[in-house]
């Protein structure tokens, strides 16, 4: 199991098992300061996980790296959106 993983709790790594980048190089979703976010985007964009992964990476406050699809730019403006009511949660079960 990746190191990442191992910090996380259990309850919380049930989705992380599933999820679509298990086994993919962890690099991949911490690219290089202007570096494509594509190639990592796109194995978030079919996941059966992605919004628990998204989810997890906005209440940990993960500043770092591409999260449930979204690189930090992006999480950074929907926590402010939902800071300003604009959007609510997003609906896993969607």
């Amino acid at each position: 199991m990746h190191e990442l993983f191992r910090r996380v709790p259990e309850e919380e790594r049930r989705w992380q098992e599933r999820a679509n980048c298990l086994g993919v190089d962890p690099e991949l979703f911490f690219p290089e300061r202007g570096a494509s976010t594509r190639e990592a985007k796109s194995v978030c964009a079919g996941c059966a996980v992605r919004l628990e992964c998204l989810e997890y990476a906005l209440r940990n406050h993960e500043k770092f790296g591409i999260w449930g699809g979204l690189s930090e730019r992006e999480r950074r403006r929907l926590r402010r959106r939902r800071a300003l009511g604009e959007i609510g949660a997003i609906n896993a079960s969607a």
